[in-house]
C-alpha cells in the first residue's frame, strides 16, 4: 500500500504526495479554489539536480486523469459487487415529478428500507459519497442505492411516489399477529 502523506498549505489548499518505486514524488495540490496542480519530482542529492513538474489541472480535467488512472478499477470493483447474490447497486435518476425532488434524502430505515443504503448522490460531474439524512436530493441527481434486489425496487418506488408498499409477508399474515 502506498502511503500517501497530508499537509496543509496555508492560503493554499493541501498537498498530497507520495514516493513512488522508482524513487521519484507525485504530488497533487488541491487548490481551495477547486483548481488541481499535478506535481513530480526527483529525489536528487543537491536542489540544483532536482527536476521538477507541475500542470494546472480544471476539475474537468482532474476528472478525467482520475478516470484514466484509476476509474476503470473502480468500475471494475462495482461489478464485480454486482456479481454478489443477493446484492444489487442500481442508479435511480431523479425526475421533476419524483417526490424525493426538493427533500432531504432522509434515512432509509425511517421509511421501513432497512438493509438499504444511498451510496452516493451523483450531481453534474460531481459524487456525494456516504449522504446524510439532510442531503437534499434535486432533478437531475442521480442516487447510488445498494440493497437486495427486492428493496431497491421498494426504494425506487419511495423515490418515485413517498410511500413503500407493504411488505407481503405482512399482508398475507393471519389477523391478529
Amino acid at each position: 500500500m502506498v502511503d500517501v502523506r497530508r499537509v496543509k498549505l496555508p492560503g493554499v489548499g493541501v498537498l498530497h504526495s507520495f514516493v513512488a518505486e522508482d524513487g521519484g514524488k507525485v504530488g497533487v495540490i488541491a487548490h481551495r479554489s477547486g483548481a488541481n496542480d499535478l506535481i513530480t519530482f526527483s529525489d536528487a542529492e543537491s536542489p540544483d539536480e532536482v527536476t521538477k513538474i507541475s500542470i494546472r489541472l480544471n476539475e474537468d480535467e482532474a476528472h478525467t486523469l482520475a478516470e484514466l488512472l484509476g476509474g476503470t478499477q473502480i468500475t471494475e470493483s462495482l461489478a464485480a459487487l454486482d456479481q454478489i447474490p443477493g446484492l444489487s447497486i442500481d442508479w435511480f435518476s431523479v425526475d421533476y415529478d419524483d417526490h424525493i425532488a426538493g427533500q432531504p434524502l432522509g434515512a432509509p430505515a425511517d421509511h421501513g428500507l432497512i438493509g438499504l443504503t444511498v451510496v452516493a448522490v451523483v450531481r453534474g460531474e460531481a459524487a456525494n459519497p456516504g449522504p446524510g439524512p439532510d442531503f437534499k436530493v434535486f432533478p437531475g441527481d442521480t442516487l447510488v442505492v445498494a440493497g437486495s434486489p427486492e428493496k431497491v425496487a421498494k426504494a425506487f418506488d419511495f423515490f418515485r411516489t413517498g410511500t413503500v408498499a407493504a411488505r407481503q409477508a405482512l399482508a398475507d399474515a393471519p389477523p391478529g399477529t
